[in-house]
């Protein structure tokens, strides 16, 4: 069983004037899957308090999974993935790219992400889209590739051949 944190980023959430619906799309669909979810947290486009807290649940907690949400649009407050680039050893960005095709079958905006993909030692950290629908798209159409990559990363398996 995968260990998994949630990082929403914003501001709104964080103050407590908007509900986390992604956050918790997130959380249901990782259960769901037959991940634990260990921490979950709401935080402010604030980019070292979001930084700290990625690198808390990697370097302390050592968590399998790190799935944000928001803060990967145009907004100057969005900074969600330079946090993410700032935070990982190795980009993984095949899986912002793939995200990223698949919403554009959906709808041209998704052209507009700027969502990053990387890993910090043994910890997988995904950006997904801000809004609860595209959330749950962008997991549909990953988590199963997500899993053998954990796998892999966590040498469970070595065999990427289908």
């Amino acid at each position: 069983m995968f260990k998994v944190g949630i990082i929403t980023s914003s501001d709104k959430g964080y103050k407590g004037e908007r509900e986390d619906i992604s956050g918790k799309t997130i959380k249901e669909m990782v259960e769901n899957f037959g991940y634990r979810v260990e921490r979950y947290v709401i935080l402010p486009d604030e980019e070292d308090v979001l930084l700290n807290e990625m690198i808390y649940m990697v370097d302390e907690l050592n968590l399998d999974l790190i799935l944000t949400t928001g803060g990967t649009g145009f907004s100057k407050r969005d900074v969600m993935p330079e946090v993410t680039i700032k935070a990982c050893h190795r980009m993984a960005n095949g899986i912002a790219e793939a995200i990223r095709f698949h919403s554009l079958s959906i709808t041209p905006r998704a052209m507009l992400s700027r969502a990053a993909a990387g890993i910090r030692k043994e910890t997988l950290i995904i950006n997904l889209p801000g809004s609860p629908k595209a959330v749950k798209e962008a997991l549909d159409y990953i988590l199963d590739s997500v899993h053998h990559g954990l796998e892999i990363l966590k040498g469970q398996t070595h065999d990427c051949a289908r």
